[in-house]
């Protein structure tokens, strides 16, 4: 009878033994991707006043055009993508640009009203946005636009002061000190004086 549950403790160990050593540990965290969203053609934007931000005002979904990115919340969570169409990948919090988007921005632009001035608002096709955002920002095209809002002031730049940047100046060597040269201003005379 020992011999028998010897065997079948033997049997049961071997049989067990190789899927336990092989369980492991396996974390996956499934982050969904947004559904796509279909465009009838190529979007038309509208760049937001007093930002650099470009939004695609026609559809349901809020896409956001910012520095060469395409943005869009979804489920509570920040996507981009280089595309307005496809290859969405997660960003892990909503981007920096948002916090200067009105929330409302859609009931501007459907009552073209900008802090109670007319809003002109230029719909931009989608090519003129990807060839032209970068020097647009840079020459701040819009600013001096001024977004297409009637009587809207300009924001003054902050004032840089300059700043003098002084450099250290070098510690002097004790060793590497020479005598000082004086300046005798007599009238050389020569070595032999007669």
């Amino acid at each position: 009878m020992k011999k028998i549950m010897v065997k079948m403790m033997f049997v049961a160990l071997v049989t067990f033994m190789p899927v336990s050593a092989m369980a492991g540990v396996s974390v996956h965290i499934n982050i969904p991707f947004p559904p796509p969203i279909i465009f009838p053609g190529l979007p038309h934007l509208v760049v937001i006043p007093q930002t650099d931000v470009y939004v695609v005002p026609d559809i349901a979904e809020e896409i956001f055009f910012y520095a060469g990115w395409w943005w869009r919340p979804w489920n509570g969570r920040w996507y981009r993508s280089r595309n307005y169409d496809r290859g969405w990948s997660f960003y892990h919090n909503a981007p920096h640009f948002y916090q200067g988007v009105p929330r409302n921005w859609r009931d501007h632009y459907r009552n073209s009203q900008w802090q109670g001035h007319r809003w002109q608002h230029k719909r931009i096709p989608y090519h003129e946005i990807q060839r032209n955002w970068q020097g647009w920002r840079n020459d701040r095209y819009w600013e001096r636009q001024r977004w297409g809002v009637q009587g809207l002031q300009q924001k003054k730049a902050p004032v840089q002061r300059r700043t003098e940047v002084r450099r250290p100046q070098p510690k002097p060597n004790p060793q590497s000190r020479k005598a000082p040269v004086q300046n005798d201003r007599r009238p050389y005379q020569g070595m032999n004086r007669r």
